[in-house]
């Protein structure tokens, strides 16, 4: 399935289901509220899409806490947890998608490399299901394009449609 196909899957599973979904992003830049936004009809379940590419933007926006900030950097499933949930507590969503990561071409190290990307996935009432994948060098374009993609399949995942 294309990005577009697997957004308008979400939209309808959302809808079917009356609940509205959020989005919280870093390394995509608001690729994935785009994708949702682009198709015709949208808002009857897209609350809202949080950018927050900078530590500074996490902590205001989401309530990603300094300290997590400052013990496990920006790019860790401590702080997609924080900013899944978040994105639940600073919305009137049901459902929200986080990703961080390192998009590239540069900015890796060898225990963060370039390609790793944290994915979290909150439904209200339920804890933070979060995963990480590794892309690796493909470029900062694939990279990107590749967490929009797997961002959508663990959103329909999470509400029971694989």
């Amino acid at each position: 399935m294309s990005n577009a196909e697997l957004a308008n899957a979400l939209l309808q599973a959302c809808q079917q289901r009356g609940i509205m979904l959020a989005t919280a992003e870093s390394c995509t830049g608001g690729m994935i509220i785009a994708a949702l936004t682009d198709i015709a009809g949208s808002s009857a379940v897209v609350d809202r899409g949080f950018i927050t590419y900078s530590n500074a933007a996490k902590m205001d926006m989401l309530g990603v806490s300094a300290a997590t900030l400052e013990a496990h950097g920006a790019v860790s499933r401590e702080t997609v947890n924080e900013m899944a949930a978040g994105a639940l507590t600073h919305s009137r969503a049901s459902l929200s998608l986080a990703v961080t990561g390192i998009a590239g071409p540069s900015g890796g190290s060898p225990e963060k490399p370039v390609g790793l990307i944290w994915f979290g996935i909150a439904l209200a009432g339920q804890p933070v299901a979060v995963e990480h994948q590794l892309f690796g060098h493909k470029g900062r374009e694939f990279i990107r394009h590749e967490t929009v993609r797997h961002a959508l399949q663990l959103a329909l995942r999470a509400l029971g449609e694989s």
